[in-house]
């Protein structure tokens, strides 16, 4: 027995069967952790109600494996005591197959949380589906950046010339490219904060209103009731007030119709009037009920609103006119008087009629 824990003794003494023992041993436990992955990590994430925590188990699976196996020969090349520059080589060989390994599983861990949170938008709202493409974008840009640094660390490169050389061109692109990144984080800000959707009618700071037919990350499209598309840049559009008309609890909007009658004329009967120019008329709600009210003692006339609710705001521009031209023929049957400018002039008198007779040239003959 003695004998044999010698010989034993004696083999570990030697570094290439320490070596070996060493890889055997990494192979091992990679093979473990591949089974306890896929029979009891695996299984149990397969219970789970999402299938997110599967998809990182299964992401994370390989790499851990991989991993191991790296390792173990690293620990072996150490213990090999070779050349220093075959160490050194060699373990750079092996942490630059890490920092690749590693970087792939990030990129797909980075995705799946994305993915998952775009569909989560009653929780995350500054993550959908339109601003997904711009967020995975960001992911690669930092996780191959992570990596390249990593790669450079691996083969003891100093990178401080080259964080400094990336900040001075990040600097120089950043002021060359700044109305396209301010129109791109305006885009973002938009799609999170939702102030208004396709569908929408807006109306800008210029007057320009129409429907908002896209939302993208440079601009947003709409389109007038002239059939006219206008392209607005989001970062206008992100420092404008705007006003959303479909915004609210519903889409309903109401209109108003100003209209004056002359003094001295039947109050009550032109408010019954203008009540009645709503019946019939299509796209008015008939819920809030149209009213109208007295507003002022005017220059010319007393002055009433018409107020009534339509069903959308694509629909105003109809209601308006055909609510006008009910006003207009109602109040002429009924022989109310819309007034309207005007100047009365009243002369007191007339001169002598010698003042204006043109003067007798026969005197001066």
């Amino acid at each position: 027995m003695e004998q044999i824990s010698k010989i034993i003794s004696d083999l570990f003494q030697m570094p290439v069967v320490r070596a070996g023992i060493i890889l055997v041993g990494s192979v091992v436990a990679a093979l473990v952790a591949k089974i306890v992955f896929s029979r009891v990590i695996l299984s149990l994430s397969r219970k789970t109600k999402t299938q997110v925590d599967n998809q990182l188990a299964e992401t994370l699976r390989d790499p851990i494996v991989y991993s191991l196996v790296l390792a173990g020969i690293a620990w072996a090349v150490v213990d090999l005591k070779l050349n220093p520059s075959v160490t050194f080589v060699a373990l750079g060989v092996l942490k630059s197959l890490a920092v690749i390994i590693w970087g792939s599983a990030a990129m797909r861990i980075g995705t799946i949380f994305l993915e998952f949170l775009s569909r989560q938008m009653d929780r995350v709202s500054w993550i959908q589906p339109k601003t997904l493409p711009m967020f995975e974008i960001v992911l690669k840009v930092m996780v191959i950046g992570g990596s390249v640094y990593f790669a450079f660390v691996a083969w003891d490169i100093n990178v401080t010339s080259w964080v400094a050389s990336a900040g001075i061109v990040g600097i120089a692109v950043g002021f060359a490219a700044k109305d396209t990144l301010a129109n791109l984080f305006a885009g973002v800000f938009i799609l999170a904060d939702t102030p208004y959707q396709i569908g929408d009618f807006i109306i800008l700071d210029d007057g320009i209103r129409g429907v908002v037919t896209d939302i993208g990350i440079r601009s947003t499209r709409l389109l007038t009731r002239d059939d006219v598309e206008v392209t607005v840049p989001n970062a206008v559009i992100g420092n404008a007030k705007i006003v959303n008309e479909t915004g609210g609890p519903h889409q309903k909007m109401r209109v108003r119709i100003k209209v004056a009658v002359a003094y001295g004329s039947d109050v009550d009967k032109a408010r019954e009037i203008l009540l009645s120019c709503v019946k019939g008329v299509d796209h008015v709600c008939d819920h809030p009920e149209p009213r109208v009210r007295f507003r002022e003692f005017g220059d010319s006339g007393l002055l009433f609103d018409l107020l009534a609710w339509i069903d959308k705001p694509v629909y105003r521009g109809l209601v308006l006119d055909a609510l006008n031209t009910m006003v207009y023929k109602a109040f002429n049957e009924a022989g109310i008087e819309i007034p309207y400018a005007k100047h009365d002039v009243y002369i007191k008198g007339l001169p002598d009629n010698q003042y204006f007779l043109p003067p007798d040239r026969s005197i001066d003959k």
